[in-house]
């Protein structure tokens, strides 16, 4: 595991200051712009009050992680959902239109062409997230942090205010389980993470890029598995999911970097200093190895689906992911250990 340069300062040019200037102002143009292909299924936005933290997430089908997913971020302190469904047919809309600190946005637009959904989500941060903390997950990302089992994000974000600190910065760590993907027993009203808990600790690779500053980090069992002969292909892992967020605010590549740049430099990654928590991805329940071949045909998630083609069909094959040196997740102080989150003295 390699840290990022400690340096706190990250210089650019007047050039390169005025290009991104212009890339976010387009940015938050074209999400404004994409508040038609919104129709709103539960609009609770009405009861926002100051000081509550919203979660926004975009998702299709995702029955079963819904009941866990709520459930951890209604606990981690989470008081509005601002959901924005993306043409679901297996009872998700029903689910969630249902739930009392849930606002549901329906759209069966292209999820790729609304730069993977962040175009909608940037759209509701607009509106409704200003001057709140905002936390921007894929519902099979469980957020975790030093001492989440006994202090809510109120009190984190606190602290990160005392901080003067405007960004809070995750791992995305892939759980896997032992044997094949397929053959896991999973009940959506248990937490994934006692049916998935193996892991790779390592090696990851951190680089910070030119000239957003945002990171780059790569590694861990997807690219293990599925990209070993091209790893520059392999999934970026960091994220900054956790913003106080403003208005001319825009995430560039899902919440893997920001405008402006300074939110970039709150996260330094695994084995950095800098606060940090770990995202526990949970993408890899036994209903992957179906949605897979199903992804492949929808070719939604990435710039050029075709070349990842190999990617879905080496899931479809339903594989065995543990190695010997697979890791067993069993709690935050492990991960700290490991390098993979900072309690920073938190």
């Amino acid at each position: 595991m390699i840290a990022p340069s400690t340096a706190q300062a990250h210089q650019i040019g007047w050039i390169d200051a005025y290009r991104l200037r212009w890339k976010r102002r387009r940015l938050l143009w074209r999400s404004f712009r994409s508040r038609h292909q919104l129709t709103v299924l539960a609009d609770r936005t009405a009861q926002i009050e100051p000081g509550d933290i919203l979660a926004v997430t975009t998702l299709r089908n995702e029955a079963t992680r819904l009941p866990w997913y709520l459930s951890h971020y209604r606990r981690l302190g989470i008081n509005r959902f601002l959901i924005v469904d993306n043409g679901s047919d297996d009872g998700s809309v029903e689910m969630l239109r249902d739930q009392p600190d849930v606002s549901l946005w329906q759209t069966r637009h292209s999820y790729r062409d609304a730069r993977f959904g962040l175009d909608w989500m940037t759209w509701l941060q607009m509106r409704y997230g200003h001057g709140h903390w905002t936390l921007m997950v894929d519902a099979d990302e469980l957020l975790i942090y030093a001492h989440h089992d006994t202090r809510d994000l109120h009190k984190l974000t606190a602290w990160l205010d005392s901080r003067r600190q405007a960004a809070f910065g995750a791992h995305m760590l892939d759980l896997y389980p032992k044997g094949r993907l397929g053959s896991v027993d999973y009940d959506p009203e248990t937490d994934p993470t006692q049916a998935i808990c193996w892991f790779d600790k390592g090696p990851y690779r951190v680089r910070r890029q030119h000239p957003m500053g945002n990171l780059w980090v790569q590694g861990g069992v997807r690219e293990r598995m599925f990209f070993a002969d091209d790893p520059d292909r392999s999934p970026t892992l960091n994220k900054i999911p956790l913003v106080r967020w403003s208005r001319r605010y825009a995430y560039v590549n899902s919440c893997h970097s920001a405008l402006p740049g300074h939110l970039n430099h709150e996260y330094d990654g695994p084995g950095g200093h800098a606060p940090s928590g770990v995202l526990l991805h949970t993408k890899f329940l036994p209903e992957v190895v179906g949605k897979s071949a199903i992804e492949k045909k929808r070719a939604q998630h990435f710039h050029d689906p075709d070349k990842f083609a190999a990617y879905y069909d080496g899931i479809s094959a339903d594989p065995d992911l543990w190695v010997p040196t697979s890791t067993r997740y069993s709690n935050w102080q492990d991960l700290e250990r490991l390098g993979l989150m900072c309690s920073a003295g938190w």
